[in-house]
């Protein structure tokens, strides 16, 4: 029987949402789940929860859960993390710094000052996690859906002997809203997206064999359009490719639209479209009032809904244990996939999935002036995973040196400042090597 192991379910939402992908799945008839969160109280919210849908699909699924990983992970064939490392106590921290700094963050979770911190704060216990799961279940495929994600994946991969795939929804997000910009059906619109996740690019695009990014580009001049996506639009239009994250977050990847207070007013706009402090001013309230919905699921005042979405996680367990073949988008080691990339980094490709596992596509060269955005990531999320394998509290500041918005706005010794400011207020949960 299949047993999966699901690490930060406390994330009730997002662990009942995958669970109910697993139960609508056909053939998925009966298993285990293992739950694990340190946090005893939103535990046992997915817990109930899981059971609850168990209940409703009439499958024969056992759940169990624990704050001790160790006692319920054994044998797993799937582990799939999603932690979330003193996010509560760090958010605020995360943007207020840099922002005194003129760093300005709509979401600021994978890359920039408040990204290189969260990693710096999830990644040691990603590796205990890691070496966990080699001893209790060294067959387990790893599932990894924690921001920031390259980081995750990469470091994951340079720790451990464990197969890791990093998934994330930005891909099919941004393919159906291209084909809702263009007005045509999803089912219909042919993609071929590679890059690293949140900037990965859709460089073919085409309906019925015709390239549909002329139609895009003429879009692109319907303000109707146009203010649904601003940042991505204006990246498209001159850099020749639409990125795979939406326009908030987009923003904070390159040095062109939060540099200046005027760019942020001419550019951005509310909420994902990149309103400045987004993330921090809501997450804190978000995650309340995810907790409160599975609440009321359970108290029968919403309504249950059990149908099959779009994460790739039930695909991939689909596609294995029953030898299905599936096309998903991962985040996996570049082995010369994408070859104008680091050889040593992660990249987001296509990846076939069958009874064989996950097997990553070859894409070849992007375009240049894509590869080079890229490239300077690529180059952020080495010296991150460095800095934490090797315990280099210097890697970690050239990392933040290098972050293409910090560099836009700051000089070298306000980078410093800065980095030594975020170290101290976030003592108490980063490693002791990040301390002077």
């Amino acid at each position: 029987m299949t047993k999966i192991s699901f690490i930060g379910a406390g994330s009730a939402v997002f662990t009942y949402e995958v669970m109910t992908d697993i139960l609508m799945t056909p053939g998925l008839d009966e298993g285990t789940m293992a739950l694990v969160d340190i946090d005893a109280e939103r535990l046992e919210l997915a817990h109930k929860i899981t059971e609850r849908v168990v209940e409703i699909s009439g499958r024969n699924w056992t759940v169990e859960a624990s704050v001790d990983r160790t006692q319920v992970m054994q044998d797993s064939d799937y582990v799939i993390n999603t932690i979330e490392v003193a996010g509560l106590a760090n958010v605020r921290h995360d943007f207020d710094i840099p922002m005194k700094y003129g760093v300005n963050q709509c979401i600021g979770d994978t890359i920039g000052p408040g990204g290189i911190f969260k990693a710096l704060r999830t990644l040691p216990s990603w590796i205990d996690i890691l070496d966990d799961t080699e001893r209790l279940a060294p067959d387990a495929l790893v599932m990894n859906y924690t921001n920031p994600m390259s980081l995750t994946c990469l470091t994951g991969i340079r720790a451990s002997t464990l197969p890791i795939v990093g998934l994330c929804h930005s891909i099919q997000h941004t393919s159906q809203e291209l084909a809702g910009y263009l007005g045509v059906p999803h089912r219909e619109l042919k993609y071929r997206a590679a890059g690293i996740n949140h900037l990965a690019w859709l460089v073919e695009l085409t309906h019925n064999g015709e390239d549909m990014y002329p139609l895009l580009r003429e879009k692109a001049n319907d303000p109707a359009i146009y203010e649904q996506d601003p940042i991505r639009f204006e990246t498209m239009l001159h850099l020749g490719a639409f990125p795979t994250e939406s326009s908030g977050h987009s923003s904070e990847y390159t040095p062109y639209f939060r540099k200046r207070p005027d760019l942020v007013e001419k550019y951005t706009r509310p909420e994902y479209l990149g309103e400045t402090g987004f993330y921090a001013n809501n997450w804190p309230t978000w995650r309340k009032e995810s907790d409160e919905w599975i609440q009321k699921m359970l108290s029968g005042e919403e309504e249950i809904e059990m149908k099959r979405g779009p994460e790739y996680a039930s695909y991939i367990i689909e596609a294995i244990e029953q030898d299905k073949p599936a096309v998903i988008y991962g985040n996996v080691y570049n082995t010369g996939l994408i070859t104008n990339l680091p050889y040593d980094g992660v990249v987001e490709v296509a990846c076939l999935v069958n009874g064989d596992g996950i097997q990553p596509t070859f894409y070849g060269d992007l375009p240049t002036q894509l590869a080079a955005l890229d490239q300077q990531h690529m180059a952020v999320h080495d010296l991150v995973a460095t800095a934490v394998l090797e315990g280099d509290r210097e890697a970690a500041f050239y990392a933040l040196m290098l972050d293409p918005l910090t560099a836009a706005v700051c000089s070298p010794a306000e980078i410093r400042q800065m980095f030594d400011e975020m170290a101290s207020v976030q003592a108490e949960y980063l490693p002791d090597w990040m301390q002077k």
